[in-house]
This record gives structure tokens, sequence and C-alpha cells, in this order.
């Protein structure tokens, strides 16, 4: 079974998965004064049906205009940092958001699967939608074509700050999607964070089932305050 860089559990990203959401996530870090730590709703889930939780190995590429330098040198950044994942790694993978980069496909995401890798997003384009989802393995992009990587983009760094969707992410940020969108939650403020993320929830199950018995929304706000 693959393993953590650490060869430990992370109990953080285990814990966020099984409890938590994008959107309590999001309303969490923007009563934290962070307001900018949900990415654009452009980026959007291959599969709906699956969350995406983990720790974020980041790329940076630029647009190119025919093959520079050859497949080889296109190739080579993104095959060492895909060789390099670990269990629970989330690949963020930064197009600037040309909308011309196709930068994901079947084969990275079973070379990324089979490690033990969370997921990817990215803010440039994926291809082979299908068989994608058939691994499963979630993906977020800003949209999927046919056209391949060679002549439109090249990775020139990873393991980087790098600007997502509207969203910094460094390396070793815990990132989160869902159907509702990806959040990004900065690693300095992360057990925060997350502690506060889980009163919300707790609190939103009982405002809900408060509901389902039949109480006004007048009456929930006055329990709860705001919602």
């Amino acid at each position: 079974m693959p393993e953590s860089a650490s060869g430990q559990v992370d109990e953080i990203v285990r814990f966020a998965r099984a409890t938590l959401s994008s959107a309590v996530l999001s309303d969490t870090l923007d009563s934290m004064g962070l307001i900018h730590q949900t990415m654009e709703g452009t980026v959007r889930p291959l599969d709906e049906a699956l969350v995406l939780c983990g720790r974020a190995r980041t790329g940076n590429f630029r647009d190119v205009y025919g093959a520079e330098g050859g497949d080889q040198d296109l190739f080579t950044g993104i095959v060492e940092l895909l060789d390099d994942v670990h269990l629970d790694d989330v690949l963020v993978l930064a197009c600037g958001r040309s909308g011309r980069i196709p930068v994901w496909g079947d084969i990275f995401s079973t070379a990324a699967h089979v490690r033990g890798s969370a997921g990817c997003v990215t803010d440039g384009l994926i291809r082979d939608a299908a068989r994608i989802r058939a691994l499963p393995y979630p993906v977020f992009s800003a949209g999927h074509g046919a056209s391949g990587t060679t002549g439109r983009g090249v990775m020139v760094s990873s393991d980087i700050p790098v600007r997502c969707a509207g969203v910094w992410v460094s390396p070793g940020d815990l990132v989160f999607g869902d159907v509702d969108g990806v959040v990004v939650v900065p690693q300095r403020v992360e057990e925060e964070a997350i502690r506060q993320a889980a009163a919300i929830a707790e609190r939103e199950r009982d405002l809900l089932d408060d509901l389902r018995r039949g109480l006004l929304l007048a009456e929930v706000y006055r329990k709860y305050g705001t919602l």
C-alpha cells in the first residue's frame, strides 16, 4: 500500500475527508478573515460523487506555441513530480487560466492513483474523461477536450507556491474538493480551521434536525444566530 511522505497517517486529512465539506471550510476560513481560499467556480469536478482531500504538491505551467525543446523537455517536469507522489498528495497544477493548456489525462491519473494520490486540481484542461472516471480518481479542472499538451504548455517549476484559479497554494496546504468546489486551507492555520469547521458542521446538523422537526426558520435563526 502507498505511504505518505512521513510514513504516518495524516489525521487531519482523514478527519476532514470523513466529516467536512467545501462549503463548511469556506465559511470557516471566511470567518477567520481568509476570504480568498475558495477556487473560482470555473474549476469543476469530473465526477461529482467523489471527494478530494489531501496535501498540495504543486506544478506551475506556462503557454508555449509549438514544441519548444521537443516532447522530452515538455514532459520531464511533470513526470518527475508524479514519480515522487505519496499517499494523500493532491496535484495542484496552475496554468494561469490560459484556457489552452491540457495538463492531465488518463495516463497521469493512473500513475498518480496507484501511488496513493488523493486527486488532481488544475485551472487548465484535461482529457480522457471516461477513463479517469472509471479508475475512479478525483479530478477538478476548468474544462476538458481532445488536445494534448505538446505545443501548448510546459511545466516550468514544481513544489513552490502557485496561484491556481485565484487561490495561492503552497506545498503541504490542505486541499479539499467536492461537488460545490475546491477550498485551500493554509497549513499555518489548519488546526484552528479544522477545529472551527468541525463545530460549524455539528451546528448545521443540529439546525437541519430542528427544521425537519418543524421549527420555523425564524426560530432557527434565534436559536443558532447567523447561519
